[in-house]
This record gives C-alpha cells, sequence and structure tokens, in this order.
C-alpha cells in the first residue's frame, strides 16, 4: 500500500475521530475514505480493520466526558453489556450478507431526525426527569440492543442514533447524551472487534496508525463538546445528521 493512501486514511481518521466525539457519526468521514482509498479490500476486511480507530476514539473522548460530565452508571452497566453481544452478532451478519438493502429504510429514519431535531428548537437542551427507572430500563435495553446490532452490521452514524435515542427516549440533553453514549459505543465496538479479530478480518498496519489519529481528534472534540455545551452539540448533531442522510442517498441513487 503507498504511503499517501494511509496518510489520506490517518487524516480521515482524525476527522472522524473529532466528528464521532462531539456527536456521533465519525464513521461518515472514516468509512467512505476507507471504501474509495481500499477499493480492493473486501467490505468486512474494510470495517473490521476500521474498528480499531473507531474504538481507540471513542476511549479517548469517553475518558474525558468522564472527567466533566456524570454518567448514569446503572443505565450503562445494563446497556453495555447488552451492546456487546448485539454488534458481535451484526458483525458476524455482515460477513455472511451485504447490508445494502438497509439504507433506503435509513434515508426515511434519518430524514424524520432531520426535520424533527431542527423543529423541536429545545430538543436535547435541557433534561427531562419525567421517566421512571423502570422506562429508563426498558428504553435502555430496546437502545442496546437495536443499535449495538446496527453498529455491528452497518456502522456509520451509530454515535448519532445513540444520542438521539438518549435524547428522545431517555431524556439527556445533549453533551449529557454524548458523554453516556460514548460509553456503549465502546461496548459494540469492542463486540465487533471481538468478532473481527476472530475472523482475521483486521489489517493491523492500516488500524493502528489511524487508530492513534482517531484518538487525537476524539480528545480534542471531546474537550471542546465539553467547553461549548448543548447548543454548540445541537447544531454539530444536525451537520452531522444531514451529512450522514446525504451520504446514503448518493449511495441509494449510484446503486440504481
Amino acid at each position: 500500500m503507498d504511503t499517501w493512501i494511509l496518510v489520506l486514511l490517518c487524516i480521515a481518521a482524525f476527522g472522524a475521530g473529532f466528528v464521532d466525539a462531539v456527536v456521533g457519526g465519525g464513521g461518515l468521514i472514516q468509512t467512505p475514505a476507507a471504501l474509495v482509498l481500499l477499493p480492493g479490500l473486501p467490505i468486512a476486511t474494510i470495517m473490521g480493520s476500521l474498528k480499531i480507530p473507531s474504538f481507540s476514539g471513542t476511549l479517548f473522548a469517553a475518558a474525558q466526558y468522564l472527567r466533566q460530565v456524570k454518567m448514569n452508571w446503572k443505565l450503562l452497566v445494563i446497556m453495555m453489556v447488552l451492546a456487546v453481544p448485539s454488534a458481535f452478532a451484526g458483525s458476524m451478519l455482515l460477513t455472511v450478507v451485504h447490508n445494502d438493502f438497509m439504507k433506503p429504510l435509513l434515508l426515511v429514519v434519518l430524514s424524520i431526525m432531520v426535520v424533527y431535531t431542527y423543529a423541536k428548537k429545545n430538543f436535547g437542551l435541557h433534561r427531562d426527569k419525567s421517566h421512571s427507572d423502570a422506562q429508563q430500563i426498558i428504553y435502555a435495553v430496546l437502545i442496546s440492543v437495536t443499535i449495538g446490532f446496527y453498529d455491528g452490521f452497518i456502522g456509520p452514524g451509530t454515535g448519532s442514533f445513540f444520542v438521539l435515542a438518549f435524547i428522545a427516549l431517555l431524556g439527556f440533553d445533549f453533551l449529557h447524551a454524548s458523554a453516556n453514549a460514548k460509553m456503549v459505543n465502546l461496548a459494540t465496538n469492542f463486540g465487533s472487534i471481538c468478532l473481527f479479530i476472530s475472523k482475521g478480518k483486521v489489517i493491523w498496519a492500516i488500524a493502528i496508525p489511524m487508530a492513534i489519529c482517531n484518538a487525537a481528534g476524539g480528545f480534542i472534540g471531546a474537550k471542546m463538546a465539553i467547553a461549548k455545551g448543548n447548543k454548540f452539540i445541537r447544531i454539530f448533531f444536525l451537520m452531522v445528521i444531514i451529512g450522514t442522510l446525504a451520504r446514503f442517498a448518493y449511495d441509494v441513487i449510484t446503486e440504481r
């Protein structure tokens, strides 16, 4: 592999780490770059290799959030335990079937997300404490299983889906949603990594340099999100969701 390809992948990894640390969705940058620059590799091998930098970036971002933001450990333990096998199962399915049939559905879901977040001006700016403990646990199980499986099977946009779910279903504000989402995203990445390593789908010569750059982006992104607060994260969230929507729209149109 040419050095310039690895350099471009590392630049993409840094950008992905930064975006992912703020609102999730770093795969929007990292995954297309890898697919374009590594056309000769199987999809499962590319996704497997990208999970390593995704994990490192999320880890460094989570470390920053842990120092500054209060975590809901009661929910997080449940969600992280369930997210690992869910992502493992999604990645296992990815190794035997293609995931393109999901993209038209995601177009609809993402469109709804953009309209709702933009129209509801106070969405995610304040915490909603009206949920009972039982409701939170039910929602936590649902979120971790469904989005965990999605992360293993498709990947891009997972962090954004987690943030949205924490706000819409669990009543978190953007800052606390981003912080808590990082912990669950760590678990989903770990579950996928276990599967991809066991199947020999990780190219370490690509994964390790990208992991270093993704971690640097995650560190900087998390510090900025903490410093700027909910309004900044909300705007960034809308930008990332619109970008993800455009990405899937392009995929659907070009594959027809």
